[in-house]
């Protein structure tokens, strides 16, 4: 990459066949689909992408066909949390080697109890910095690991990798504020997250992109290309327009709302989540698809 990434970077869903099998097609029909949606770049294997109930094997074929089938028309980043710096590193490793433009990773965490120190932290960023790819840091309450500002800029400071963040924290326009004004330059990618809940407020805190789910890609982007080119009004107006379905999805499906969609316009043949996941009800499934509709959305008609 030759300049920072801004844009929308959704999270593509992990599909599965309804007996549970990794869904391979399936998984390339929906790297097309996003890319026809206009994304700047790619995640994969993220919390969204249901990484927690993958085997490693099936982690490494999907990294595989992933990156073989994008095969560069946009960047691929790759989700390699790991409580143990250990396998942070090989995951890291053999993304590089696969040709991923960049890592996600979270803090390490195990549980509500099991956590590292900010000097356990900073080590296990900087083992792998030493890979040698771009790492964008996950800040999501789902770790439990409070990423204070002073660290997040040690770490863009000290590791020369280190320069994405996606914040996903209370408050996090805030954050995002905060760590732009002491991390200058060193901050390449103050990111947003959490399915654009709180998209127009971290733009105006300096965010330059949003990593969504896969879900409605083609009308969140715009409303960060109208903010970046200094047309505010525009912007609000489209995240206005788009928050309904955001909210819907933020707060009543999460993971399940891309696949579901996905699978209503055949992009894939099942929305199934593994146990103990569970489907949605018929009225939040219904809601979902009422509002997809209402806003046109290419994933509905992209199979068919």
């Amino acid at each position: 990459m030759t300049q920072p990434l801004t844009g929308i970077l959704p999270v593509a869903p992990t599909p599965f066949h309804d007996d549970g099998r990794v869904d391979e097609e399936g998984m390339r029909r929906v790297l097309d689909c996003l890319i026809d949606q206009g994304v700047d770049a790619i995640c994969i294997l993220a919390n969204y992408s249901e990484q927690f109930v993958l085997s490693d094997d099936e982690r490494a074929l999907l990294m595989r066909i992933s990156l073989e089938h994008v095969a560069g028309r946009v960047p691929v980043i790759v989700t390699i949390s790991h409580f143990y710096t250990g396998i942070a590193v090989e995951r890291a490793r053999a993304a590089r080697d696969l040709g991923a433009a960049m890592v996600m990773m979270m803090p390490p965490y195990h549980g509500a109890g099991l956590k590292a120190d900010d000097a356990g932290v900073f080590e296990h960023f900087a083992a792998v910095n030493d890979v040698g790819i771009p790492i964008m840091v996950q800040d999501a309450p789902l770790s439990g690991v409070t990423l204070s500002v002073p660290l997040l800029v040690k770490m863009a400071k000290e590791l020369e990798n280190v320069g994405y963040f996606k914040i996903e924290c209370p408050f996090a326009a805030d954050k995002l504020a905060a760590l732009i004004e002491a991390g200058g330059d060193h901050i390449l990618g103050p990111w947003d997250g959490e399915e654009a809940v709180t998209l127009l407020a971290d733009l105006d805190a300096g965010a330059t992109a949003t990593m969504t789910s896969g879900l409605q890609c083609e009308h969140i982007r715009p409303i960060v290309t109208h903010y970046l080119a200094g047309d505010h009004d525009a912007a609000l107006a489209q995240w206005t327009r788009c928050l309904p379905l955001i909210n819907h999805e933020n707060r009543q499906c999460g993971l399940r709302a891309c696949k579901t969609v996905f699978q209503a316009g055949g992009v894939i043949g099942s929305d199934h989540v593994r146990h103990p996941l569970r489907p949605m009800s018929d009225r939040t499934k219904s809601r979902l698809l009422q509002l997809a509709t209402d806003m046109d959305l290419i994933a509905l008609r992209w199979g068919k």
